[in-house]
């Protein structure tokens, strides 16, 4: 589905952008830059995504204030259909993927009907919209559906839900239709196809100790699709093990300058460190190589230097018996191996031998 033969690692952009066009074409230069494989932004409409009571996450709250509330901070934050055609010529224009997040129903229209995209991203907090999901799994189009807050039996309704929505045209969607649908050959064949699991945790910056990658393990056994992993913890470690772990998307948050105000800003990665991510994980991905445990071509040179070969302990005259005291076992290798050192005692030599000499038969 993501057409890479790695990990698939996403720079996100968010809404790091500020509201501005010229930085959101920064943040695009600066993920291609740093050889991430896609750059994701986030579309909405913010008076069709927030009422005018909901309050900031104790996050925002923390990095933009209090003096406004969460509606008036996204409507800072958005960008319109022009801006969103531009970022996709510069995104084609640096060779770097374009993907988004809708939040509304309009913006889900922008980004399939209009721009095009091939690959959408659902939010964790949209896991529990069933209208919602059913409108994303009505567009065909392949998802990342991001799991934080989430138990498996939440994931599964969200599961059964876009299976429905991939191979019914029905309008109307019940309980008992998307279960049907999850259960079927079919909606199962749908969801291998189309999604892409990725575990998260949502929290800005999330605490180590609760990010809890194993869960990455539970739910590809669970529901037997791909799993990666949206990171929002501070740094690039817990990527580089979600990588180790096989995570076939990373998707980690960057930013220009952590100093920039914003919501975001403070819980992103900056360039430098984005670069640093994408070069750790494919070293990770080199690393995890094959499964067969057999020498590898590099260590084939070193094998006759580390290893041992039987050897004669001190001068041995032929027709001498080999006993243990006149026997011993040196490097290099080679020779016969330690593994026939007790088929050799009791047997004569068969020629001369001087000491360390390697033993022949």
């Amino acid at each position: 589905m993501l057409q890479n033969k790695g990990t698939f690692i996403i720079a996100e952009a968010g809404v790091n952008h500020n509201g501005s066009l010229d930085l959101a074409r920064q943040l695009v230069e600066a993920a291609a830059a740093a050889g991430a494989d896609a750059v994701k932004f986030q579309t909405f409409v913010a008076r069709q995504v927030v009422s005018n009571r909901a309050p900031k996450a104790r996050y925002q709250q923390k990095t933009t204030g209090n003096s406004t509330g969460q509606l008036e901070m996204l409507r800072k934050l958005e960008l319109d259909q022009a801006a969103h055609l531009q970022l996709v010529q510069h995104c084609q224009a640096n060779r770097i993927k374009f993907i988004s997040t809708p939040f509304d129903y309009p913006s889900l229209q922008l980004l399939v009907n209009i721009i095009g995209v091939d690959l959408l991203k659902i939010s964790s907090g949209e896991i529990t919209n069933a209208p919602f999901l059913l409108q994303i799994a009505r567009t065909q189009k392949p998802v990342l559906l991001s799991t934080g807050m989430s138990t498996l039996g939440e994931i599964e309704t969200a599961l059964s839900i876009l299976a429905f929505g991939y191979i019914s045209s029905g309008q109307k969607c019940s309980p008992a239709e998307w279960r049907e649908a999850y259960c079927s050959r079919e909606g199962r064949q749908a969801l291998q196809e189309k999604v892409t699991l990725l575990h998260c945790t949502t929290e800005y910056p999330a605490p180590y100790g609760e990010v809890n990658l194993r869960a990455m393990e539970t739910m590809r056994q669970a529901f037997q699709l791909p799993v990666g992993l949206s990171d929002h913890t501070a740094g690039i470690t817990v990527a580089i093990a979600a990588a180790a772990r096989e995570a076939c998307v990373i998707e980690k948050h960057f930013t220009l300058d952590r100093n920039l105000p914003g919501p975001d800003h403070k819980a992103s990665l900056e360039p430098s460190e984005l670069a640093q991510l994408v070069k750790a994980v494919r070293q990770v991905e080199l690393a995890l190589g094959s499964p067969v445990k057999a020498p590898a071509p590099c260590e084939m040179d070193n094998l006759c230097v580390v290893r041992k070969s039987i050897v004669a302990a001190r001068p041995i005259k032929k027709g001498e018996v080999f006993t243990e005291e006149n026997l011993s076992i040196k490097r290099a290798g080679g020779g016969l191996p330690p593994l026939m050192f007790w088929g050799l005692l009791g047997k004569k030599a068969l020629k001369d031998y001087e000491a360390d000499e390697r033993i022949i038969y």
